[in-house]
């Protein structure tokens, strides 16, 4: 086909319904990555500071793990590797139940909790020593005293490295396509292959991703903001 015409993608009942449904798959990723990402940030930030070595060194090489190995081969060691190891009961419950999105979730969710927890742990430590002695000494015990000072003041100082990450992984999302999750790159693909428009689908698959990403960053300049104290003194 010759020409630009955007009316053939836009206009398209079927197309428009395939882009929607791979917004949604998208958010269900990002959303549920994000959720296991940060379970699993915090409770590497309490491995990371239990007294015991061992924890320490278990955060250490899972985050050396993550960092070093590309995130698509995490994704394809997760679904090509780990699903085949699976008992078979398992394997076609995953399979009925949409295991694509499931092993995206599990992967980007691990590979990403890396990062949250090294967020979390030097936003935790640029907060001074002396608010947890004097929480202390006000008779908070160390939990109370982590949960009531210490994290409040981290996660403040954390959450531009977080809002950052959290982007990258709604865009790391569209890595899904490769194990076959119907997410919005798939939708392209797809509508891509029915339709020959290659350059009009794929623009509108960037200025999705583009509009998203700007929100997401919006709404974290916001929660920023909103969470700085001088701010709310102004305010």
């Amino acid at each position: 086909m010759t020409g630009f015409d955007l009316s053939a993608i836009l206009t398209n009942p079927e197309f428009i319904s395939m882009l929607l449904h791979g917004i949604e798959m998208t958010f269900i990723i990002a959303i549920g990555s994000w959720l296991l990402a940060m379970t699993l940030a915090i409770l590497l930030l309490a491995l990371r500071f239990s007294p015991g070595r061992f924890g320490n060194a278990f955060v250490a090489g899972y985050v050396s793990y993550h960092r070093n190995v590309p995130t698509l081969v995490q994704l394809m060691l997760w679904y090509f590797g780990i699903f085949t190891l699976l008992p078979d009961w398992l394997t076609y419950w995953l399979a009925s139940h949409n295991a694509e999105a499931i092993f995206a979730i599990i992967g980007l969710g691990l590979c990403q909790a890396a990062y949250f927890s090294e967020d979390l742990r030097s936003g935790l430590r640029s907060v001074s020593p002396g608010q947890m002695e004097a929480a202390r000494a006000l008779g908070h015990g160390y939990l109370s005293a982590m949960r009531f000072v210490m994290m409040p003041q981290g996660v403040r100082n954390a959450l531009p490295p977080l809002i950052n990450h959290s982007v990258s992984l709604f865009k790391n999302s569209s890595l899904g396509v490769v194990i076959g999750a119907s997410e919005l790159t798939h939708a392209v693909k797809e509508i891509e292959n029915l339709s020959f428009r290659t350059f009009e689908i794929y623009l509108i698959g960037t200025v999705l991703y583009l509009f998203f990403s700007l929100v997401i960053m919006a709404g974290g300049a916001y929660v920023t903001m909103r969470a700085d104290p001088a701010t709310r003194v102004r305010a």
